[in-house]
C-alpha cells in the first residue's frame, strides 16, 4: 500500500516546496497540507506544474482595523481572507473568530476547502479566514462591531460570484447576518437583494436553509453507513466515542445515536468519561451547558486522556480543534476506526503512526463535507429564489457524500493507499482535468 507524507518522503516534493520556499517544517497547518497534497497528486500522476499552481494560494488578504469597545476605548484587530484556489468557481471557505489563530493555520484551511469541493464535484474553489479575537471575552455588541468591521474591511475581495464565506470556529448564524447585512449595505440598491447569497450558514428567515445546521453531522452519517461495510460493520450497535464535544461534535454524537450506535466515552478539554453501559448525547450536552464540565453524568466515570484514548471503541470520533491528534495521542488509540469531522485535526506524526498501526483513518475532507454541500444548496437557493424542503435538502446532502464516498473507494482501489491519499487523490485528478482542459493563463 502507497503512504502519502514524510514517512516515505519523495524528492519531487521536497524540489517543489524549495522552489515555493515552503519550509517542510514550517509551524501551523499550511505546510502539513502541502506536503500531503504533493504526495498523493505524485501517486496519481498530476503534472508538475500544476502541483506548484495548486501548492500556492491565489490571494492572501490581511486587514487591520480598530473596533470601538463597551468601556469607550478602540482595540485594534487583524483579519484574514485566504484564497487559496478558484479553478472549478468561485472561492469558498469559513471564517472563524478565535483567539488562536494564524495565517498558516488558515492557508491549510482553504486547501483543504479546494481538495473538498473537488472531491465533491461542487463548482468552488477553497478559501478560508477569520478574525484573530476571542469570543467568549466580547460582549454581543463588541463581537457584533468586530464582524461588521471585518466584512467591511474585505467586502471588496468578496462576493456571491466570486468568493463566498461561510461560518466556521466562534460564528454562528447570528454572526452570519450581521456579516450579509454590512456587505449589502456596501453594495448599489439594485444589486442588494443579490448579496444575500455573499454567505451561507444565515439564518432561515434571511436566506438560509432548512438543515444547513445539521448539514454536517447528516452528511457524516450518510458517508459512515455507505463505508461501513467495507470494514465488515454497521452502525447498529457500533461502539463509539467522542473527542471534542461542542456543537459539532454534540451534534455527530445525537446522530449516530439516533442510528442505532451507542456512546461510550467523551473527552472535553477539562476531562474525559467513559461508560460501558453507554452514555446518552443528551445527558453530557446538558451537563456541558451548566458548567462545562464532564465529569458528574450518570453513571460514568472520570478518566484521564490517556485512558479515553486508550478505550478499543469501533470508532474514535475527532470533533476537537486542528491538529489535535498529536504522535502521543496516535500511539495510545485503542479505536478500530478513526473519523475526523473536526478540521483536520491530525498532524503528520500521528498521521504516520496511525498508518502504521493499521487503524483506518477516514479524512476530515469528507466526513465533515456535508457542510459545505449544505452551504451549496443555501448559494443556489439564493441564486435561485426557489427554497429548498427539509427532506429535498437532506437527499441532496447524501447524494453527494455517497458519490464522494465511492470516489474515495475506487481511488484506493486504483492506487492502493490509505484513505487520505486516496480522497486527496480523487479530488486532484478532477483539478488536473479541470487544468488540462483549461490551459495556465497567458
Amino acid at each position: 500500500m502507497k503512504r502519502a507524507g514524510p514517512v516515505d518522503p519523495v524528492r519531487h516534493q521536497s524540489s517543489i516546496m524549495e522552489l515555493l520556499d515552503i519550509s517542510p517544517s514550517g509551524a501551523g497547518l499550511y505546510p502539513q497540507m502541502v506536503q500531503r497534497m504533493l504526495s498523493a497528486a505524485e501517486v496519481v500522476g498530476i503534472p508538475n506544474d500544476v502541483q506548484m499552481i495548486l501548492a500556492r494560494p491565489k490571494n492572501e488578504i490581511i486587514v487591520h482595523f480598530p473596533v470601538l469597545m463597551d468601556d469607550g476605548e478602540h482595540r485594534m484587530y487583524t483579519g484574514y481572507r485566504i484564497q487559496h484556489n478558484d479553478a472549478l468557481g468561485p472561492f469558498k471557505g469559513g471564517m472563524r473568530f478565535a483567539p488562536m489563530m494564524s495565517q498558516s493555520d488558515l492557508g491549510g484551511l482553504g486547501m483543504l476547502m479546494m481538495l473538498k469541493c473537488a472531491l465533491l464535484r461542487l463548482p468552488f474553489g477553497g478559501a478560508a479566514g477569520g478574525v484573530v479575537c476571542d469570543p467568549k471575552v466580547l460582549s454581543r455588541d463588541e463581537l457584533m462591531r468586530v464582524v461588521r468591521r471585518y466584512a467591511s474591511s474585505i467586502a471588496h475581495h468578496i462576493g456571491p460570484d466570486y468568493d463566498i464565506p461561510g461560518p466556521d470556529v466562534g460564528a454562528d448564524s447570528q454572526v452570519m447576518a450581521w456579516f450579509s447585512d454590512t456587505a449589502a449595505q456596501m453594495t448599489p440598491d439594485r444589486s442588494r437583494q443579490g448579496m444575500r447569497a455573499i454567505v451561507t450558514g444565515k439564518p432561515v428567515e434571511i436566506g438560509g436553509a432548512n438543515g444547513r445546521d445539521t448539514a454536517t453531522s447528516s452528511g457524516f452519517i450518510h458517508m459512515l453507513r455507505d463505508i461501513l461495510p467495507d470494514f465488515n460493520m454497521k452502525l447498529q450497535g457500533l461502539r463509539f466515542s467522542v473527542c471534542g464535544f461542542g456543537k459539532m461534535g454534540s451534534q455527530v454524537a445525537r446522530a449516530l445515536t439516533a442510528g442505532g450506535a451507542q456512546m461510550v466515552g467523551v473527552l472535553d478539554r477539562r476531562g474525559g468519561i467513559l461508560s460501558t453501559a453507554g452514555i446518552e448525547p443528551e445527558a453530557a450536552a446538558e451537563r456541558m451547558s451548566a458548567d462545562g464540565i464532564l465529569s458528574g453524568v450518570p453513571g460514568t466515570k472520570a478518566v484521564s486522556e490517556e485512558l479515553f484514548f486508550r478505550e478499543p471503541v469501533d470508532l474514535l470520533v475527532i470533533a476537537a480543534g486542528e491538529q489535535v491528534m498529536t504522535r502521543e495521542r496516535a500511539e495510545w488509540v485503542g479505536a478500530t476506526i478513526v473519523a475526523e469531522v473536526a478540521h483536520a485535526p491530525w498532524t503528520a506524526d500521528s498521521d504516520d503512526i496511525l498508518f502504521q498501526r493499521g487503524i483506518e483513518v477516514l479524512p476530515s475532507v469528507l466526513c465533515n463535507a456535508g457542510a459545505v454541500v449544505g452551504s451549496f444548496l443555501e448559494w443556489t437557493q439564493n441564486r435561485t429564489f426557489i427554497p429548498w424542503t427539509a427532506a429535498q435538502f437532506d437527499r441532496e446532502i447524501e447524494q453527494a457524500l455517497v458519490l464522494a464516498t465511492r470516489r474515495m473507494k475506487l481511488a484506493r482501489m486504483r492506487f492502493e493507499c490509505d484513505w487520505r491519499t486516496a480522497a486527496y487523490g480523487a479530488a486532484l485528478e478532477h483539478l488536473g482535468r479541470v487544468y488540462e482542459l483549461r490551459g495556465v493563463f497567458p
